[in-house]
């Protein structure tokens, strides 16, 4: 199946804990000023992928904890990330997603390619990027507003559990 993505990172540390194989999609609706990925705003940019490339890119590197999905917004297309965060658990790596929507937004669809993708993540970190809440403070998100959501427990609960790191 494919995708439209902006492209890939093989080895990010920034984009959750650990080294992960970044998948940043492209398009999407939510334009916020001040993006730290504005390139990935417009659905005609990009390139188009292989979902079964990019999971044997991501398959590939045995040194992975796992797998985020960026953008772009993923949930613009919820059924190949939905693809590539199954392949990812399959392989015993946890998963991520950015979005500029909230959990609660994203819940509220009524679609099965929505709900599978949430289905699949871990942790998804939720809202738009607000440039009157950024803060370089913050682990793993941009602005106050923004929250870590441990997605199988919110759903399982029907409330939402935030995730908090692990103490080392």
């Amino acid at each position: 199946m494919d995708i439209r993505i902006a492209g890939t990172v093989n080895d990010s540390i920034v984009d959750g804990p650990g080294l992960r194989y970044a998948v940043f999609t492209q398009g999407c609706p939510h334009a916020c000023p001040g993006c730290h990925n504005p390139e990935t705003h417009d659905y005609h940019g990009g390139k188009t992928a292989d979902t079964q490339r990019l999971i044997d890119a991501m398959k590939a590197n045995p040194l992975l904890d796992g797998l985020t999905l960026s953008g772009g917004e993923p949930f613009e297309q919820p059924l190949p990330c939905a693809l590539l965060a199954e392949s990812a658990r399959e392989a015993g790596l946890n998963v991520w997603a950015y979005s500029g929507y909230t959990f609660e937004e994203l819940t509220a669809r009524q679609d099965a390619e929505t709900q599978r993708l949430l289905k699949a993540l871990d942790v998804l970190v939720d809202g738009r990027f607000e440039m009157g809440q950024r803060s370089l403070d913050l682990a793993y998100c941009g602005s106050r507003n923004q929250r870590l959501i441990d997605v199988k427990k919110s759903l399982e609960t029907e409330a939402v559990h935030l995730w908090t790191p692990p103490k080392w």
